[in-house]
Order: C-alpha cells, then structure tokens, then sequence
C-alpha cells in the first residue's frame, strides 16, 4: 500500500513541478503573445486544429512583427527606387517685392550716367524707391543617369525585401508548429485528465466493494483502508492533471488571438498514422528547396554583396542632370520663359582610405555570412537526420507503450477475477490499477512525443505549413 501511494504521490510532485517549470510568456518569445480580437463571451468556441493554426497566422504576434518587418522594407526599397527615377515637381506663386535702388547702388550720380540714353531727357520724376508685382511658374526636374552606389543600393534594397519575405514566412512555420504543438499537448493532457479519471471511478468502485466486504466480515479493515488511501491519492492526481490541461488551454488561446476566458472545446481526436519511409537524402532535398530561413541567409549574403559592391562603386565616377523650365511676370508687362539645364559629372580624386576601410568592413560581414550559409547547410543535414531518428524511436515507443497498456489493461482484468472470486486480497488489485495507470499515462505522452517528432521532421524538412497534416495523419 505505502508503495503504490508513494508512486502515485510523486508522480503528482513530478507534474506539478514540471508545469511550474513551464512559463511561457510573449515577453521573452512573442510567438506566445497574439492580437486579442474580441473579448471572452459566454458561447464555447468548437476548434479543430486546422481552425486553431488559420487563427494562429491572423493574429499571432511574432507573425504581426514579422509582416510588419517586410513592409518596412518594402518602404526602403521603394526608397532605393526613387534614386533612378526622375524627380520632377512643379511651383508657383505670386509676391510684391519693394526695391530701394539707391541702396542697391542705383543712386542719382550712377543714373545720371545714362541720360545720353534717353533723347528726351531723363525723366526728372524717377523715385528710387520701386515696387513690383512678380508671378512665377516652374518645373523642376533631375535624374541620377549613373552611379555605383546607387545602383548598388538598389540590388542590396531588393535582395533585403527578400529576407524580410523569407523571415515572414519562416515566422508562419513557427506559428504552424508552436499552435500545433500547443493543440496536441491540450490532447495529451485531457486524455490524461481522461485516464486519471476513469482510475478514480475505478477506486471508488473498488473502496465500495472493499467497504461492503468488510461490513460482512469477509475481509479485514486493512484492504477498506488501503482503497481508499489509493482512490485519495488518485485524487490528487486526478485535481493536478486538470490544473495543467486549464493552463495548456490558456497557452493555445493566447497563441492564436482568443480571450483566455473564453469557453473552447476542441474537437480534433489525438492523431495518429505511420510515417513514410524516408532517407536523408530525399528530406535534406526537399529542405533545400523548401526551408524559408536557408532562402533567407541565401539572401542577406545577396544583400551584402551589394553592400560591398556599393562600397567599391564609391570610385566610379557618377553623373547627374537637374534642370527646370519656367514663366516669369514683373507688374503684368508679359511672360518670360527662363530655364536651366545642368549636367553633374563628379569624379572622386582621393577618398582611398575611407574607401578602402569601408570595404574591408563590408568585405569581412559577407566572409561572415558565407561562412554562416556553409555552416546552416551542415546544420540542416544534422536536423533531418536527428528528426528522422526521433520519428522513428518515437514510434517504437508509441508500439510499446500501447503493449504495455494493453498488458495492463489484461493483468488488471485478471487480478479483478481473482479478488471477486476470493483468491486474493486488493493489495495486487491496487498493484494492478496503479501499473495500469502508469501504462495509460506514458502512452498519451508516447503519442505525443511521436505527434511532435513528426512535426519537428516537417519543419526540419521546411513543409511544415502545407503538410503538417499529411504528417500528423487525419
């Protein structure tokens, strides 16, 4: 009897420990956090899987910062884009401008030098103070027609926009994973919350009977006590197994934008199928042409070639054109047209060291990231292997837990017999209930397990958003 108790007790301790282990929040990783569309309401939301991932992509918040990543590059490009396009604007306006001559120079001694000018004398009513009524129109245009940088800029801005769509999209995996992660540990805890309850009813039949047999006087009070020790024990069990379903359940809800004290009901069953048969070679393929952060690396070493290359381009020379077109009107006498057109060539003579020092830099991030990419190739290689592993141990333990359950489920049958049928007492009968719940309870986790083995093969193979059901099986 202490033993079976003892069992039972620290499996409760190991349980409990281990969920206050567990605290996940979006402070640390916002792939716990979500936009919260609407508030709790008294209406149970019914969730499959597929439901609880399509709510995941809309509002999860690791997902949000992400796409919001890629919209403010695709600004920088944008930005990158104005350098080659043409830039024109168009002004006007209208102004009163009032003139003193004399103190621009034009006084009575310097006017009197043009009276040979005018045959009829110099107009003796001349003011030196002067008023004018200007209206203006104007069209301003320039264009970079070539410079290194800039083109440069422009291959580095679109290569970058690639890494932020890459960096989306690896995000959507995460998402994909962590709600399907979080879906199938609820599973697992509610049919854990299942088992230890159907133990508990099974105690308390067994407390009932010992309790009548020892009201007849056919077995001692030791085996009443002993029942019901273990069906208290269950209890417990029973009481923390159903705290950690709650919290696991807050956790989903969190991750795909519902109320934490919304009513949701899941609806999927624990999946379960076989894995096909795969090798290395066939997974480590498709994760070539399939994983989004691989695309994405591929690209920042893009992007920093055309850093580098911007860099080097510093000694080109570069060549500019700006002009405008315009009218001018001075008191209503007529238009003008005035204009200007003006062709830049620069050509830098000496920027070596800056130049130089620049490049080095540039040079040693892109020997980075190669070496970054080379390394990631290596690491892939590494993760599939390792995920075709687990899948495959994982399923052996799925293979054996179910045995062992069923064993237990058969030993437990037969320890019943024997104790209705006087044979033995009820200390091989709680013996048998308790290794029963042990087999039950570490076939929920097998299957789990194997769930996330399949699903971590998935990522690894970079599929996990278009297949994790083919992987999980239907």
């Amino acid at each position: 009897m202490r033993g079976t108790a003892a069992a039972l007790l620290a499996s409760l301790v190991l349980l409990v420990s281990g969920a206050a282990a567990q605290n996940p929040s979006s402070a640390n990783n916002p792939f716990y956090g979500s936009v919260t569309l609407h508030p709790a309401t008294g209406n149970v939301i019914r969730l499959s899987l597929d439901d609880a991932i399509h709510r995941g992509l809309d509002t999860n918040l690791g997902l949000k910062e992400a796409e919001a990543g890629e919209l403010a590059l695709k600004g920088e490009k944008n930005e990158a884009l104005q350098a080659f396009l043409p830039s024109i604007s168009l002004s006007g306006g209208t102004s009163v401008h009032e003139y003193n001559l004399a103190a621009l120079g034009f006084g009575p001694g310097t006017i009197s030098k043009f009276s040979a000018l005018f045959p009829g004398g110099f107009p003796t009513n001349l003011s030196l103070i002067t008023k004018a009524d200007v209206t203006q129109g104007q069209i301003n245009f320039s264009q970079t027609l070539f410079s290194g940088p800039v083109i440069a800029a422009w291959k580095g801005a679109k290569a970058a926009e690639k890494v932020a769509y890459f960096t989306k999209m690896t995000a959507r995996g995460n998402v994909v994973q962590q709600v399907a992660t979080s879906y199938l540990h609820v599973l697992a805890a509610q049919s854990e919350v299942d088992n230890r309850i159907a133990q508990e009813r099974a105690d308390q039949v067994a407390l009932d009977n010992a309790h009548a047999a020892h009201e007849a006087g056919i077995v001692a009070g030791l085996d009443e006590l002993r029942a019901r020790v273990e069906l208290q024990a269950q209890q417990q069990v029973r009481i923390a197994a159903e705290n950690e379903r709650e919290k696991t359940l807050i956790l989903l809800k969190r991750e795909i934008g519902i109320a934490p004290g919304q009513k949701v009901q899941l609806t999927d069953p624990t999946p379960y199928s076989d894995l096909a048969e795969q090798t290395p070679e066939e997974v480590l393929a498709m994760a070539y042409k399939n994983r989004q952060d691989y695309q994405n690396l591929i690209n920042q070493v893009e992007e920093l070639k055309a850093v580098h290359s911007a860099y080097r381009a510093q000694r080109l020379p570069s060549l500019k054109f700006r002009g405008y077109w315009g009218t001018d009107t001075v008191n209503g006498a007529g238009t003008h047209g005035t204009f200007a057109a003006v062709g830049t060539l620069s050509v830098p003579i000496f920027r070596e060291a800056d130049i130089r020092g620049n490049e080095d830099a540039s040079q040693a991030q892109l020997d980075a990231a190669r070496n970054e990419l080379a390394d990631l190739r290596e690491h892939m290689n590494q993760q599939v292997r390792s995920a075709l592993l687990d899948a495959h141990s994982a399923s052996q333990l799925v293979a054996v837990a179910r045995s062992n359950a069923d064993l237990a489920r058969q030993a437990l049958s037969d320890e019943t017999e024997r104790v209705k049928a006087g044979v033995d007492n009820n200390l091989p009968l709680v013996t048998a209930q308790a290794s029963l719940a042990s087999a039950e309870a570490n076939l929920v986790e097998s299957l789990f397990q194997y769930n996330l083995a399949k699903l971590n093969l998935a990522r690894a193979a970079g599929v996990i958003e278009l297949q994790y059901r083919q992987y999980l099986g239907n």
